[in-house]
């Protein structure tokens, strides 16, 4: 693993997200949030699902046009288009990956070449040595990229032929023939297996080593608190937190909103409070409140009572209750049907078994 030498703290910017905010009708998805990337640094961005991570990346990179706020590369304001940030000098991965399938591995890392190369549409058709020249160029860089990966083998592979694992470095090589100063990389392990894990972050720490500067979105938490010199944290939107892995681990913030647990202050409480508090009133003025209760009356008082109401309704219910002699053993209310034993039925059973098992243990 390569070791972090360079001073990132005083090294300089490279990317400034100002005040970046996204609405999409009346939901806020990304809210007023600040982040800098610097040259030689790795910089994390993690936070739940839903917390706006993706659609931050879009806003630095022109897919969307933030609401508000400004994102800039190197002190130049970025044009919301996609192509010219590219040109600029910022590229990206995608959350799933988005290679061109039925081209080969060569030829994906060679689109990404596009942005850097001077020839147009008359040279490609005419062919002459100026358009030789940058193609044979253009393709030498695109193996030296696939080596750099470890990809050069599979050169004229069919990109859909290429395990999970290498279809994220091709993903990779092929953003990185852009010449990019800085690299936007979403979710770049997601769905690797340990070996394959391990594997990317040596591949992010050499990238870093050939000065472009990193910013990672990932959800596996030992992976980015290892590989970033800083970490954000956006939950609903907002930037929670922003320090060393130190810092974030050990702040009660991020583990209470990776666990579901409230917060005070947390983003979106406010509007959460106002929600329940109107939903009371509406509950208060549609269902009449309910009669109230004496304090002195507890929950058993209130079952004894039930129970009292219950044996007073099966007395006056008339013959049919229970009005068995102690002494005897029968029932005194039924009268001659009930007397015979040889009749079978349950009570004189009953009673009999209880008199024979008593007999026997006296004697």
């Amino acid at each position: 693993m390569t070791t972090i030498t360079k001073d990132t703290a005083t090294a300089a910017t490279v990317l400034d997200a100002s005040g970046v905010t996204m609405r999409f009708g009346g939901l806020t998805a990304v809210r007023d949030v600040n982040l800098t990337v610097r040259e030689g640094e790795i910089v994390g961005l993690i936070g739940p699902n839903g917390a706006g991570k993706t659609t931050f990346f879009n806003c630095l990179t022109g897919l969307y046009v933030p609401t508000e706020g400004q994102v800039s590369y190197k002190g130049t304001v970025l044009p919301p288009k996609p192509h010219l940030v590219t040109q600029a000098g910022i590229a990206r991965t995608f959350q799933n990956i988005r290679l061109f399938s039925n081209m080969t591995v060569l030829e994906n890392v060679l689109v990404g070449r596009h942005t850097r190369t001077k020839e147009g549409l008359w040279s490609a058709l005419l062919r002459g040595p100026g358009f030789k020249k940058a193609e044979t160029a253009s393709r030498n860089r695109a193996m030296e990229l696939l080596e750099f990966v470890g990809l050069a083998h599979k050169a004229e592979h069919l990109a859909r032929n290429l395990p999970y694992g290498e279809q994220r470095k091709l993903e990779i090589a092929r953003a990185l023939a852009s010449d990019p100063g800085l690299l936007l990389l979403d979710e770049p392990t997601a769905g690797m297996n340990q070996s394959e894990t391990r594997t990317t972050e040596e591949l992010v720490f050499a990238i870093r080593d050939l000065g472009i500067a990193v910013l990672v979105i990932e959800h596996d938490m030992k992976f980015i608190f290892k590989l970033c010199d800083r970490v954000a944290v956006l939950v609903q939107g907002e930037k929670l937190v922003e320090g060393t892995s130190e810092v974030v681990q050990n702040d009660e913030r991020v583990v209470a909103a990776y666990l579901g647990t409230p917060y005070e202050g947390a983003p979106g409480a406010e509007e959460a409070a106002e929600v329940e508090a109107a939903e009371a009133h509406a509950h208060g003025t549609a269902v009449p409140a309910p009669a109230p209760v004496p304090a002195a009356e507890t929950d058993a008082d209130a079952d004894a009572g039930a129970g009292t109401d219950t044996e007073a309704e099966a007395d006056d219910a008339g013959t049919d209750t229970d009005d068995t002699d102690p002494a005897t053993g029968t029932d005194a209310g039924d009268g001659p049907s009930a007397a015979p034993d040889d009749a079978g039925t349950p009570a004189a059973t009953g009673t009999g078994d209880a008199n024979g098992t008593t007999e026997g243990d006296s004697k």
